[in-house]
């Protein structure tokens, strides 16, 4: 079943936060278990983050979370953060795409 982590943060550092970002996806090709991510900035409040990150599985997220680039990247970029980061935990139970 797919699994989908929502995380949510606050950060007047983005640019070094995407930067670390950056990094680690460089770092982990071909190690990491994300399917898709999707970053995005609260248009009301430019400071309030959120990522979509998708995973097979919620034992590959495990897996991922694991790597040691990910619990690297996850210290320097609470150090970056204002607030945050929160995490919310789904178990996809349906999923519906627009056909063409």
């Amino acid at each position: 079943m797919t699994f989908v982590q929502i995380i949510e943060y606050e950060t007047n550092r983005a640019d070094e936060l995407n930067a670390v970002f950056a990094q680690w996806m460089k770092v982990t090709e071909g190690k990491r278990t994300v399917l898709r991510e999707m970053h995005g900035q609260d248009r009301d409040d430019p400071g309030h983050f959120v990522d979509i990150v998708e995973f097979p599985s919620y034992q590959k997220a495990m897996e991922n979370s694991q790597l040691p680039e990910t619990q690297q990247v996850a210290d320097q970029a609470r150090a970056l953060c204002t607030s945050g980061p929160r995490f919310v935990n789904l178990e996809v139970q349906r999923e519906q795409i627009k056909e063409s």
